[in-house]
This record gives structure tokens, sequence and C-alpha cells, in this order.
């Protein structure tokens, strides 16, 4: 009896060892899988977060968690930025791509096109290492806008006159109060032509193109994926399975799975604080009371510059 009992002990402590030896050569010696973090992007670019009436956006911040996410992230390879965007303005433009300069430093970064993304979503993807578009994705658009409301007639016919107090000869000229004047207009055009100088400056140094020769491709003329890729705008067309087929080329990987990035969802609560806004605002208003009361008590504001199609 004590023997059989010896047996077994023996039996167990054996199937110990063997089922030890395995795992250790099977898992604990086996090279890990690999990562490419596919960072969905979608909306206007901007400064404000996304919201019931603003619609999705793509803001700096939300860009710089991702791909800090994905840097710190060490099994990931490769990062893919799907872009939907008709654009934005441009300072939050600059900070993107700046933030994606940076991490393309340490990983790939490869940008897949959606149906759209031209103006400032093409700018933000001329610095990754590979752009794949659709050949339908409408982009390029390159070139930049700025327009400021002139109200100054409504006011006249309301019968409103607008007394102002300045510091500064130009510190009212992006109000909408009164007719701009042209030494005014020359100086918005100057900021404009500055600025439209970057764009062409960003898409020749991310694209390896010759100034000029993107200077005659930024009218604002929004092209088609097909258009971009003859034009060098991009350098594959495909959709996103082919961006992570470039991105795990790029990290030299053959293997590796795919997790998908999503962007934080609007709560029910930042939406109900919303509607108690709009409600009392709108309680008892007509909708020309309406009009007036935002040209009325809007805030000072400088002028929007925007890399928008």
């Amino acid at each position: 009896m004590r023997k059989k009992a010896i047996i077994i002990g023996v039996s167990v402590a054996v199937v110990v060892a063997i089922v030890v030896l395995v795992l250790s050569l099977d898992v604990f010696n086996r090279p890990a899988i690999g990562k490419i973090a596919v960072i969905s992007l979608s909306g206007t670019i901007t400064m404000q977060d996304s919201s019931l009436f603003s619609g999705e956006t793509i803001t700096p911040d939300l860009v710089k968690d991702f791909l800090t996410r994905a840097e710190q992230d060490k099994a990931v390879e490769a990062i893919v930025l799907r872009i939907e965007s008709p654009g934005g303005e441009v300072a939050p433009s600059q900070e993107i791509l700046w933030e994606i300069e940076r991490v393309k430093e340490v990983k790939p970064v490869v940008v897949s096109m959606g149906g759209m993304a031209a103006s400032g979503g093409y700018y933000i993807s001329t610095k990754a290492d590979k752009i794949v578009a659709l050949p339908t994705t409408m982009t390029g658009s390159i070139g930049v806008i700025s327009q400021i409301m002139n109200v100054e007639g409504l006011l006249e016919k309301l019968g409103i006159q607008i007394e102002t107090f300045k510091g500064g000869k130009y510190k009212d000229m992006y109000r909408g109060f009164r007719e701009m004047t042209q030494e005014e207009e020359e100086i918005m055009q100057e900021m404009i032509d500055e600025y439209y100088e970057q764009f062409i400056e960003v898409v020749a140094e991310g694209r390896e193109l010759n100034k000029e020769e993107v200077r005659g491709l930024a009218t604002g003329q929004i092209y088609t994926g097909t258009e971009a890729k003859e034009l060098g705008l991009v350098d594959a067309l495909g959709g996103l399975d082919t961006a992570i087929d470039l991105a795990m080329e790029l990290a030299d990987v053959e293997v590796a799975r795919v997790e998908y990035y999503q962007p934080p969802r609007v709560t029910i609560w930042s939406l109900l604080g919303f509607a108690d806004a709009i409600r009392v605002k709108l309680s008892g208003l007509s909708a020309r009371d309406i009009m007036l009361l935002e040209i009325l008590s809007h805030k000072y504001r400088q002028p929007l510059f925007l890399y928008q199609s």
C-alpha cells in the first residue's frame, strides 16, 4: 500500500516537471507578438473637445494622449492614424503635426485616409512615414482661409450704434462692427500669405517635393486619392489593411495584432448640461432676438485662420 503511494507521488512529480519544461520552451522563450496601434481621428481640427454641438473634433490633447500611449507601450511596433477630416484651425493643426513628428522618431507612423483628409486633414498627414489614400478620398485642398463677418449694415437697420473704446489702432479690426480699412485688409492678407507659405513648406518637406512644384498644386483644389497619388501627395492607394501592412513592413515585423484606440465618448451628463444651457438661453426669445443677442454678446476674438476645405 505504501509502495503504491510512492509510485503515484513520483508520477505526479514527473508530470509537473514535464509541464514546466514545455511551458518554459513554448511560452517564455517564444518571442511576444507585437502590436500595430490604429488611432482613429475624425472631425474638425480644433482646440475644442467633441460635444453635442461641435460634433466630433480632433484636438492636440487627444492626439497627444493617443500617441503617448502608443509610444509608451513597448509592444506597439508601429502606429496607423486613420484620418477623416475636412481640416480646421491653423494652430491646433501645427501642434498635432509636431506630435506626429516627435513620435515618428521612435516608431513608424502611417496615415490611412478615409473619405476626406483635406486641408488641415492633409496638413497633419504630411510628415508621416507613409500616406495611404482610397482612390475616392478627397484630399489636398492646400490653402488658407479666414473670414470676418461685417454686421455693420444689420446694426444700422436695427437702430443699434456701437461705441468702441480702444487702445491700439487695430484693436477692433476683427470685431466685424465696421468695414475694414485698406490697411487692415493688407495686414490680414499678409498673415494669410504667411500661413500659406508655411503650408507649402510643410508639404514640400514631408513629401520631398520642390516648393515651386507644391505651390503649383496649392490652389485650394481638392484632389481624389488617385490624383494625389499621381501628384506625389500620397504614397499608395488602398484602405486600412494596406496601411497596416505598410506599418508592419516599416517596423520589420511579419506577424502583429491590431489594437484600435477609440476616442472618449461624450457622456449623457455633458449632453444634459448643454441642453439646460440652451433651454435657458432660448426661452422666450424670437429668432431675431437670438441673432441680435449673439451679435451683441460675442466675446472679443482674434481672426480664425483655417486650413479647411
